[in-house]
């Protein structure tokens, strides 16, 4: 009995304990989350005071149309029907797509013939080699592009010095495709090497002395094992390389005053979009322009995820 009674007047300093216990818990919880959004907080504040304002209020304006006589007016969805009837629009989004379906594959092919070669060849100037194919996606894309117009100048680049008057032009209308593809090459292969080689370095090599000792060549070990292993590398440097084609407008915008005119106001998208907003003070439709560059990015990346899925893989 005296047990029994011990027990009972046990009980409650035991759940007072416990209930104790559990609020401090969550006390200490409340406070590492504090903790945790007050690091989180400066990211968060510029991320929506320099993304998601400028996204929204962008998305604002395209809904209105300026004009001098009727003022400001609510147009609806009015700029985004005239921009996808635009055939200065349309012809910018048919080069985009078009230097996009050239540009990545060549740009793909070299980036990872560079990185199998650098994976398989283990000297001491494998990583001086590595460091030079990944240089020039250091140098800022405004810098790249002033140094190439210096190149392709017809009034003073080495061409002209080196061919005299019949130097070719890289940058005239019959060029100025494969020149800004040379300089987009040139400035992201490295880039999508270095992914393609982390890639590589990251498979199990036992894998590889597997295959030899069941009499596989370097060309089989290269195409049958290393490609299909680094197929999602492969995978995110598409989807990085396309966003970034159909986007296409800094290298253009630079090398425009050195083409003559082979670069037009609405070359691409982009360019189209800036020459409305800054060249016309038409920020409305400019807008639009932006928000519909940014629907057929957003449907071309969704329908190459949705093929590499539905494959079951992108080498599949």
């Amino acid at each position: 009995m005296a047990n029994a009674d011990a027990t009972l007047a046990q009980k409650p300093a035991r759940d007072t304990r416990t209930r104790d216990l559990r609020r401090k818990t969550r006390s200490r919880e409340r406070r590492r989350g504090r903790i945790g959004w007050a690091f989180i907080a400066p990211f968060a504040v510029v991320f929506v005071v320099f993304l998601i304002a400028p996204l929204a209020y962008a998305f604002y304006i395209s809904l209105y149309t300026k004009g001098l006589a009727t003022g400001t007016i609510f147009s609806g969805l009015g700029n985004y029907v005239q921009a996808f009837q635009d055939p200065v629009f349309l012809d910018g989004i048919a080069f985009v797509i078009h230097f996009a379906l050239v540009l990545i594959p060549v740009q793909m092919i070299i980036s990872l013939a560079v990185a199998l070669v650098l994976d398989a060849v283990v000297t001491r100037f494998t990583r001086f080699a590595r460091l030079m194919i990944f240089l020039p996606y250091a140098v800022p894309a405004v810098i790249g592009a002033l140094m190439w117009g210096f190149l392709y100048s017809p009034s003073f680049g080495p061409l002209t010095q080196i061919f005299g008057a019949n130097a070719p032009f890289p940058l005239s209308p019959d060029n100025v495709f494969y020149g800004l593809m040379n300089v987009v090459t040139w400035q992201w292969a490295g880039y999508y090497m270095i992914i393609i080689y982390a890639a590589l370095r990251s498979i199990d090599p036992t894998l590889y002395e597997a295959a030899r000792i069941d009499g596989a060549n370097a060309w089989q070990v290269a195409f049958r094992i290393k490609v299909p292993l680094v197929a999602s590398a492969l995978v995110l440097i598409l989807v990085f390389a396309l966003i970034g084609t159909l986007q296409f407008f800094t290298e253009p915008s630079i090398l425009a005053p050195v083409a003559n005119g082979s670069i037009t106001p609405g070359f691409t998208p982009n360019i189209y979009a800036f020459n409305q907003a800054f060249q016309y003070s038409n920020f409305n439709y400019a807008s639009a322009l932006s928000f519909s560059l940014g629907i057929v990015v957003f449907i071309a990346v969704y329908i190459f995820l949705f093929a590499t899925r539905k494959r079951g893989g992108f080498l599949k």
